[in-house]
């Protein structure tokens, strides 16, 4: 059954199991969410539901955003992502979805917005080599170097690396284990670091993965 919600990051602690061992764990404050849209395969192709997370003032949406949560008839609501769910056919608008939807030991996908580090050369950004120090070499030890020949292709292909704005894009963990879940506090524990900073929204879905 796939299973999703939106939740914040609280940030990362440590929890002992029972055999005195201590786990790194990601705290989430994970939902509660409402159902603000409901796509069928009827009129939209596909099954899926949009949930929203986190109050806002009405004033804080535009008249576009306002008036699609008015016609679902819920309470104005800061972000919204779609999920497509297994019982997304069960589910209306204005239903609940609380953080107990998870249990412990349940093997997750966590997506959110890496930290942002500014600008980067390629040595920080991607991994690449310095040039030779010696014999010459210039103070180019951490420049991209050539990008290739000037009479074929004459130009530089899409997607080589060079230096840039590092991190603030969406990166999913995948396969991170739910270690414990508490519904009073709409919090939930998860093995291991997730993307992004404290506060951060994230978006959790049980895994893609088969083992």
């Amino acid at each position: 059954m796939v299973k999703a919600i939106i939740g914040r990051k609280a940030g990362m602690t440590r929890i002992f199991d029972e055999l005195g061992r201590a786990v790194p764990v990601t705290v989430i404050e994970a939902g509660p969410c409402v159902v603000t849209q409901k796509k069928i395969p009827e009129k939209d192709g596909y099954s899926a539901v949009q949930l929203g997370f986190g109050e806002v003032k009405e004033t804080r949406l535009t008249k576009p955003e306002g008036g699609h949560l008015k016609k679902a008839g819920v309470a104005p609501k800061k972000h919204l992502k779609e999920f497509k769910l297994d019982s997304a056919d069960e589910m209306n608008a204005g239903d609940e979805i609380t953080v107990d939807v998870f249990a412990e030991g349940d093997k997750v996908d966590v997506t959110g917005t890496s930290r942002g580090k500014g600008f980067a050369g390629v040595v920080k950004r991607f991994g690449a080599r310095r040039t030779p120090t010696t014999h010459g070499g210039g103070p180019v030890h951490r420049h991209a170097g050539s990008m290739g020949s000037g009479t074929d292709p004459s130009r530089i292909f899409k997607g080589k690396i060079g230096a840039g704005h590092m991190g603030a894009e969406q990166v999913t963990v995948q396969n991170l284990e739910v270690v414990k879940v508490d519904k009073e506090l709409n919090l939930i524990a998860i093995r291991g670091a997730v993307p992004g900073a404290r506060g951060s929204v994230v978006y959790i879905k049980n895994t893609v993965k088969n083992t």
